[in-house]
């Protein structure tokens, strides 16, 4: 048969895509193809899979496209953008995008119109709302997420918690808790989260999730998420969690308007930050492809026949790099992973602009030279100068 595309001599294998699947994989496939292209020498993965992002309107929200078409990343997960009263926005922005955008319902109806609070006011965390939203909207919403830290849901602890569980428990879908600056404690957190429940900035500094109540969380089957974001993650949390055999079972960004220009910048540049801390390659591949794709049942995370044409081709260079954290710690990254064609449904993403930064974005003045990225066409990845500590860093003291 004929193949509407065929990428040939790639790493692990040839890849054959017909009508968005993939229809045949191995090695010297039939040059029987409408388009043949050779990526010889380089590693073909599975679309990547962001399982924590924020691209729906509102304070923290990003256009996905302008980054997607130059990381690899297909599937972004929106964590929590949008609650039940600002869901249509976010459908919006899914339906115009040239990405995939299962969304995690904000167990407050507002989401994140705003920077924080919106869990303060507890008529905002209405169980039956969420319920009937999910139920509505099942081709969209794959969970629940709700933020838990002081400044989010002042006085009230946990029960903004015990909302998204209680909804979530009656959709049979899972939970996102993104942890922060206590109270609630976070023992009380972890507590009361089941099995396939998610933590994100799972290796933050702030939350320092590294006492008895984190391994009793991942020993019932709950998942650990890194969730990097501008103040979620931390080098020193994330190696004594290695030490204790508490790894992450996704990597994640938390990319937004406050982390896109540093500390996180995209995907690839996150997941060399783990190969910096002696993750194999192999797994760190695993933990954004095969491994969200399970957590919340989303299609592609696979080079199986009959999966989505979902596909990313790197560059994997021998090139020693710095990477920094969210508290402005460095590491030295083993080899650097460069995104030189993105796939979704087999059709190649195309370059897009990206938009200038919001005003509310603060930016510190090293940052703040980013800005000139945004008055001329992005460059190809493989031209891109990589980032340095300096300009990479925010405020340790964010909680995001």
């Amino acid at each position: 048969m004929a193949y509407d595309l065929l990428l040939t001599g790639g790493d692990p294998f040839d890849v054959a895509i017909t009508d968005g699947l993939i229809t045949a994989t191995g090695a010297g496939l039939p040059r029987d193809a409408g388009t043949i292209v050779d990526v010889a020498g380089r590693l073909v993965t599975p679309g990547l899979i962001d399982l924590h992002t924020h691209v729906g309107p509102g304070y923290w929200g990003i256009d996905p496209d302008p980054v997607a078409w130059h990381t690899g990343v297909t599937t972004w997960v929106d964590a929590g953008s949008a609650g039940a009263c600002t869901l249509d926005g976010l459908r919006r922005t899914a339906a115009a995008s040239g990405v995939r955008i299962p969304a995690l319902l904000n167990i407050s109806a507002i989401g994140l119109a705003g920077r924080t609070g919106e869990s303060r006011d507890l008529t905002n965390c209405d169980v039956p709302l969420a319920v009937d939203t999910i139920q509505r909207h099942r081709d969209l919403i794959r969970g629940l997420q709700v933020r838990i830290d002081h400044e989010t849901v002042g006085s009230h602890g946990v029960e903004p918690l015990r909302r998204a569980l209680d909804a979530a428990s009656a959709c049979g879908v899972p939970v996102m808790v993104h942890i922060g600056t206590s109270p609630p404690p976070l023992s009380k957190v972890l507590d009361l989260l089941r099995p396939g429940d998610i933590v994100t900035h799972c290796a933050s500094g702030l939350a320092s999730p590294l006492g008895p109540a984190v391994r009793a969380a991942v020993d019932r089957g709950v998942l650990l998420d890194l969730g990097h974001g501008s103040g979620g993650f931390s080098f020193d949390v994330l190696e004594r969690q290695l030490d204790l055999g508490l790894a992450p079972h996704t990597i994640s960004t938390d990319l937004h308007c406050r982390s896109l220009a540093g500390p996180v910048f995209d995907l690839p540049t996150t997941m060399a930050k783990l190969l910096a801390v002696g993750v194999p390659l192999t797994e760190v591949l695993h933990a954004v492809t095969e491994q969200p794709a399970r957590t919340l049942g989303l299609p592609g995370g696979t080079l199986e026949v009959g999966a989505p044409a979902d596909l990313a081709v790197f560059d994997v260079r021998d090139e020693e790099h710095q990477v920094v954290d969210s508290q402005r710690q460095t590491r030295t990254a083993p080899v650097r992973l460069v995104n030189v064609a993105t796939y979704i449904g087999g059709r190649r993403l195309p370059p897009r602009f990206p938009a200038p930064p919001p005003p509310w974005a603060p930016l510190t003045p090293a940052r703040s030279a980013i800005r000139s990225r945004w008055s001329r066409p992005p460059a190809p990845a493989s031209t891109r100068p990589s980032a340095s500590a300096s300009t990479c860093a925010t405020s340790p003291t964010s909680p995001r």
